[in-house]
């Protein structure tokens, strides 16, 4: 290993916890079987789960993650008062028949 190359230092050290964190969930997970905690196809859908979650294989926790990151960007803005699209369309729509309506009136009054 390279000691002055800080990016391969991070995944090798990353590699290693991630093997780490296995082997130890493996343990656990025969542990918990040993003492019928666990069945068998429990701990191994649980030691999946997780490896797949270190590898960043969860689609849908990436989704539900997403979800919450713009629900928490929305309410942000709206706490800092900026108009959402939706608002700023129907501002819009009421200026265009403002507008209309205007247009209307002064064309009768000529």
């Amino acid at each position: 290993m390279d000691a002055g190359n800080p990016l391969q230092q991070l995944l090798l050290r990353g590699l290693g916890t991630t093997t780490l964190v296995a082997e130890r969930l493996r343990g656990v997970s025969q542990q918990w079987v040993s003492s019928g905690r666990l069945d068998p196809n429990q701990a191994s859908a649980l030691v999946e789960d997780v490896l797949k979650a270190l590898r960043g294989e969860t689609p849908e926790l990436e989704e539900q993650m997403e979800r919450n990151l713009e629900r928490n960007r929305d309410h942000f803005l709206q706490d800092l008062g900026v108009a959402s699209q939706k608002e700023v369309d129907e501002l819009r729509g009421r200026i265009d028949r403002l507008e209309q309506q205007l247009r209307k009136s002064e064309s009768r009054e000529i």
